[in-house]
């Protein structure tokens, strides 16, 4: 059996994240440590309007956010220029397909709940493999399929509300019936990455940062509790989960 399945024709498109989002410091504080000390190209691979990429971006003297929505490149830019004016910080558009990039020329990538919503896992996947150097890294996170709530909802027949709960924990063939996006087991995009030719660093679940309760002192109050962690060994707790792999062909 293959390890990557058909593309959904009903997935959605993703929506960026915003700054003042828990989760993008969450992303960043977990990927930090796995930041090579003398690397040079930084990819941010599905980099919306570049609320998470400009995280990291200060730590690489060149950046390239890729994304297929000209208008978030277009907003990359200019709160590029206005944040991190001393760093180069180039916004490129990507048609799905094929990364505008030269073989081995990425030191490290960060991609993040972006997989889910692209046509073809596989293709995807061969293209950050191809533009990563020998021994760079590759930070990737996928929504966690044992989260209580659907994270992008679903088009369920007879059902306005799209985020059921438990909807995500169906078997993975009625799920992605339905769902706008794929959601992950930990030892599925383990597999995934490992078949392109990266060797897995550390995988862990982050936990849900609960940026959609809207009312502060209860949002508050579970952030204090059960999720006041960046990170969990209880897959529930999680919306995604964190994969660190490093490019094979690099050495120790």
């Amino acid at each position: 059996m293959p390890p990557y399945e058909d593309a959904l024709p009903h997935l959605a498109a993703g929506k960026s994240a915003d700054e003042e989002d828990l989760i993008i410091r969450r992303r960043y504080r977990l990927a930090r440590k796995f930041m090579p000390p003398s690397g040079e190209i930084l990819l941010d691979f599905g980099c919306g309007t570049g609320a998470q990429t400009l995280l990291f971006a200060p730590h690489f003297p060149v950046t390239i956010g890729v994304d297929i929505n000209i208008r978030s490149l277009e907003r990359l830019k200019a709160a590029a220029d206005a944040r991190v004016p001393q760093r180069c910080v180039g916004p490129v558009y990507y048609d799905g397909i094929r990364l505008p990039l030269g073989r081995s020329s990425v030191d490290y990538a960060i991609s993040f709940e972006v997989l889910e919503h692209v046509t073809d896992e596989q293709e995807a996947l061969d293209e950050l493999s191809r533009v990563i150097r020998p021994g760079g890294v590759l930070v990737l996170s996928v929504p966690n399929r044992w989260w209580i709530f659907e994270t992008h909802g679903a088009d369920l027949p007879l059902l306005p509300w799209n985020r059921v709960p438990f909807f995500s924990w169906l078997p993975k063939r009625l799920h992605d019936r339905y769902a706008r996006a794929r959601n992950y087991t930990r030892t599925e995009i383990v597999r995934k990455i490992e078949h392109v030719g990266f060797t897995v660093l550390e995988s862990v679940y982050v936990t849900a940062p609960m940026d959609v309760v809207k009312w502060s002192p209860l949002r508050n109050a579970l952030r204090k509790t059960f999720f006041r962690s960046d990170w969990t060994r209880l897959a529930p707790l999680a919306t995604a989960i964190l994969t660190v792999a490093k490019r094979d062909g690099g050495g120790t």
